[in-house]
């Protein structure tokens, strides 16, 4: 299925992996999915979620706000915060220098002892389907790819994930948005 994405498509889901990592969650649900969507201001579907009101940080903060961190790792916050140490401000110039997740994982090693790029997170079983349902949605509007907009349109379709409360939360009325993303499909060639 992954060679039929266009470029748009394969860096949503590369990206959604990073948003995984950096929220350190393991596995890639539909949350993730939207997010790598909303990772891409030039995309059919950030553009079209942009325009009601849903960008990557307010999508980001909801999801982070819907999967509470582990007590543990609140404490550890709380401690160095407690001696003027930004947890978070120090992860973010990690990441900027090392890349997303860079903290959340020991370096591995490949099958041919060389670094690897980090751990492998499954998708779920939600991730799955939405997947699953972009393929189909492509075939319906008889496509033959996969662009990002089919992907929002499976995760509108799959429609029970945290990605689908992400945008019920905001307001967002997925069928509105479903109009308005078939109808840029319709209008846009081949992207990749």
């Amino acid at each position: 299925m992954f060679e039929r994405f266009t470029d748009e498509a394969r860096q949503a889901v590369k990206l959604a992996q990073q948003n995984a990592r950096r929220l350190n969650h393991h596995s890639i649900g539909t949350e993730h999915l939207l997010l790598g969507l909303l990772d891409q201001p030039q995309a059919v579907s950030s553009g079209v979620l942009g325009r009601h009101g849903l960008d990557h940080e307010r999508a980001y903060q909801a999801v982070a706000g819907l999967i509470p961190r582990t007590p543990k790792d609140a404490l550890d916050a709380e401690a160095l915060e407690t001696i003027g140490i930004d947890l978070s401000a120090i992860r973010d110039k990690v990441e900027a220098v090392f890349g997303p997740g860079a903290l959340d994982r020991p370096p591995q090693r490949d099958h041919r002892g060389g670094l690897s790029s980090g751990r492998h997170i499954p998708f779920s079983p939600g991730a799955k389907k939405t997947l699953e349902l972009s393929l189909r949605e492509a075939l319906a509007l008889k496509h033959g790819y996969i662009g990002d907009g089919h992907i929002l349109l499976g995760l509108l379709r799959e429609g029970r994930g945290l990605g689908s409360r992400v945008l019920a939360d905001a307001g967002i009325d997925a069928e509105t948005v479903r109009r308005e993303v078939v109808l840029r499909l319709g209008t846009r060639r081949k992207a990749g």
